[in-house]
């Protein structure tokens, strides 16, 4: 006998998270319009449908193509107002799909400018955000029925690499470090951003709960970046990494060991043999090895199937991602979105493809849920995140009840 499907309705009720979103990738398209037109933010198109077409398309050619609509973005994300108005956006696009723990990260020195400092970009993305964890948390569905309330954290992130002119905050630090080789500027401005991440957390009680390094992996090590690490590690700053998205495991191996990553963004090229460099003599030796390292430590990974499909061309349908090879060695894995715009999706959506895909069961679904619960960098006490979890683990249970499942109950850690 087949086991049941898992129904829409199903996957829309059960309490989710979202460790892996940027805020400037998951605006609302009307919200972008509406507030270019304010600001005077020259658009290709004035409509929906038009950025649709030109900008926020279905598929891509390639990631720049993919990263142009974040031009825009970026650019009407340069006031308080703006800020704080989409981050509140985002936490009840993620309240109303049943997601109820997310952490946003975003560059903040992408928004900064003379008349907007750090402390200030940080403050208002938390407004944003706390104001829709308080209309939530008095909602009839937390009071009355139960359901785990909504909760967040915020991830800074800082960028592999940047030309002068990437922005404000970026060109004035090359000005003054023009004498740097480049590499070496990279890695300096991480540790300042690093150190005001801390500082704004420790200061102004901002839930900053964890770093992140995106940007370019090709050319651009992790390991320029480790002063910016080690600072966090030593302020109990958690830390992720983009890595293995557009290069191969050596990548991830890098930010595991030299970063002391705690989860990774994507991941997906974890079983990619053919990209290891020359100093692997054996690929596959070297894969097996990292896989088994991951899962015994249980480093968590940040699947993101719909970005992947719409970067990799060679992932030509959702049955040739590497979250297979995830489940079948039973990786710690959780389902993220990454851009809710760019990519046109949602949680929701994402375990849609993941369930038909590779045929995910009940059980599946349930350990991979609260996966990403206990993998969060949850901004509360160990106790506090031990009771949410807690409740998070019997509501799951009884909206499973609801749907006429029963899963097998044991520890998905």
């Amino acid at each position: 006998m087949s086991p049941p499907r898992i129904s829409d309705a199903l996957l829309r009720a059960l309490p989710k998270t979202d460790l892996h979103l940027h805020l400037d990738g998951s605006l609302r398209l009307p919200t972008l319009v509406e507030l270019a037109a304010e600001r005077g933010v020259s658009l290709p198109s004035q409509t929906v449908e038009g950025l649709e077409a030109l900008v926020f398309k279905p598929r891509y050619d390639s990631l720049g193509e993919y990263l142009q609509g974040f031009a825009y973005t970026c650019a009407v994300l340069q006031d308080v107002e703006a800020l704080e108005r989409t981050a509140w956006e985002l936490a009840w696009d993620n309240i109303d799909e049943g997601v109820r723990y997310v952490e946003v990260r975003f560059a903040p020195q992408l928004h900064m400018h003379p008349g907007l400092g750090f402390d200030e970009v940080l403050a208002a993305v938390d407004r944003g955000l706390a104001r829709a964890r308080a209309e939530h948390e008095a909602s009839p569905a937390v009071r009355e029925r139960g359901e785990p309330p909504f909760r967040y954290g915020i991830i800074v992130c800082a960028m592999r690499m940047f030309t002068g002119g990437f922005s404000t905050w970026y060109g004035q630090l090359w000005q003054v470090l023009d004498q740097a080789p480049p590499r070496e500027v990279y890695g300096m401005a991480s540790l300042e951003l690093a150190r005001a991440a801390v500082s704004c957390r420790d200061r102004l009680g901002v839930p900053i709960v964890g770093f992140d390094l995106a940007g370019q992996e090709d050319g651009y090590p992790a390991h320029d970046h480790e002063a910016a690490y080690d600072f966090c590690a030593r302020h109990f700053l958690m830390r992720t990494v983009h890595a293995g998205e557009a290069y191969g495991p050596e990548s991830i191996f890098e930010a595991i060991t030299r970063l002391h990553a705690e989860r990774i963004g994507h991941g997906y090229h974890l079983f990619s043999p053919h990209l290891c460099g020359p100093d692997v003599k054996d690929p596959q030796a070297y894969v097996d090895a990292l896989a088994e390292y991951i899962a015994d430590r249980r480093i968590t990974i940040e699947v993101c199937i719909t970005s992947n499909l719409q970067t990799n061309p060679e992932i030509r349908r959702v049955t040739d991602h590497a979250l297979r090879h995830m489940l079948d060695r039973k990786l710690s894995a959780t389902i993220c979105t990454d851009n809710r715009l760019v990519s046109h999706t949602t949680v929701t959506d994402e375990l849609r493809l993941a369930v038909d895909a590779f045929q995910i069961t009940t059980d599946q679904l349930r350990h991979t849920l609260i996966h990403g619960f206990k993998r969060s960098f949850y901004p509360g006490s160990y106790l506090d995140k031990r009771g949410y979890v807690r409740q998070v683990i019997d509501y799951v249970d009884r909206v499973l009840a609801d749907h006429g499942l029963r899963a097998r109950v044991d520890d998905p850690s």
